[in-house]
């Protein structure tokens, strides 16, 4: 057995290695969505139409006159969990197309939706991680449209987070600017581990925010939503898609975290991460 040396990367869990337990806090799956057919429509023209059963999605995918992605159709496993009401967080890993995971928010309340597709690259390319993340939102057809489109927040930056995702793991997450985030591991197999990794943040309802990292030391990347509208009870829920020890077999698991600020830092005039890039 691999002892862990913080200091040597090549010894640090693969994606599995952290999958037994961490699910302990995952919320229960809903069937709310059972037996409706749901068609998003993107910028593109593109429709995908998604029927569900209990457990299975049925979709249907005909891209736009500016897509270039071949039309497809198949049936996966989904699961889903209503994180307000009438806002559904649905996940599944095609079985066509293995190297790549979708995560759904639909919002039946405002009649939108938001896909991030999940992308494990087929080998390692210089500058970018393994895993990489499309976002498309989009609404959802024959529904009435109101309030705003999900999109790019600089909301949580500052902002220093502790998770709980068992009784055995914990992580905080210091949300740094647009780009990075820092994690450092609490409790559990990686405890004393900590790096900084990409991350992209959406709001989809005000204090509601799609987290999604993309690791550079393990080939694995995760898309989260999570509620921060009351800072002391925070809850999220997501994935964790990547390659598994070998480097040939995406891995695919859910999760769900109970959540706490600690802390938030306040920068000088002028000198704000949220502010970078807009120079």
């Amino acid at each position: 057995m691999t002892t862990l040396n913080p200091a040597d990367t090549s010894t640090w869990l693969p994606l599995e290695g952290l999958a037994p337990g961490f699910d302990a806090n995952k919320a229960p799956h809903t069937t709310a969505l059972s037996g409706r057919e749901i068609t998003v429509v993107d910028g593109r023209g593109t429709r995908i139409v998604h029927r569900f059963a209990d457990t299975t999605v049925t979709w249907d995918y005909q891209p736009g006159a500016d897509d270039s992605t071949a039309a497809a159709s198949d049936t996966d496993d989904y699961e889903a969990v209503e994180v307000d009401e009438d806002l559904f967080y649905v996940q599944f890993h095609h079985d066509y197309l293995p190297n790549e995971a979708v995560s759904l928010v639909l919002d039946l309340r405002h009649g939108r939706a938001l896909a991030v597709i999940s992308l494990i690259l087929p080998a390692p390319e210089k500058g970018k991680t393994r895993v990489q993340h499309v976002f498309a939102p989009s609404i959802i057809e024959g529904a009435e449209v109101t309030g705003a489109e999900a999109a790019p927040t600089t909301s949580l930056i500052g902002r220093r987070v502790e998770w709980v995702y068992s009784t055995e793991h914990a992580y905080e997450h210091v949300y740094l600017s647009e780009r990075w985030y820092s994690w450092q591991c609490l409790a559990g197999p990686e405890r004393g581990l900590a790096d900084t990794d990409e991350n992209t943040v959406w709001e989809v309802r005000p204090g509601i925010y799609i987290f999604a990292w993309r690791e550079k030391v393990i080939p694995c990347a995760s898309v989260t939503i999570a509620d921060h509208r009351d800072v002391n009870a925070i809850r999220s829920h997501g994935v964790l898609f990547g390659l598994d020890e070998t480097g040939e077999i995406p891995t695919h698991f859910t999760f769900g975290a109970h959540g706490r600020l600690i802390s938030t830092t306040h920068h000088s005039a002028g000198l704000e991460p949220a502010e970078f890039g807009r120079i």
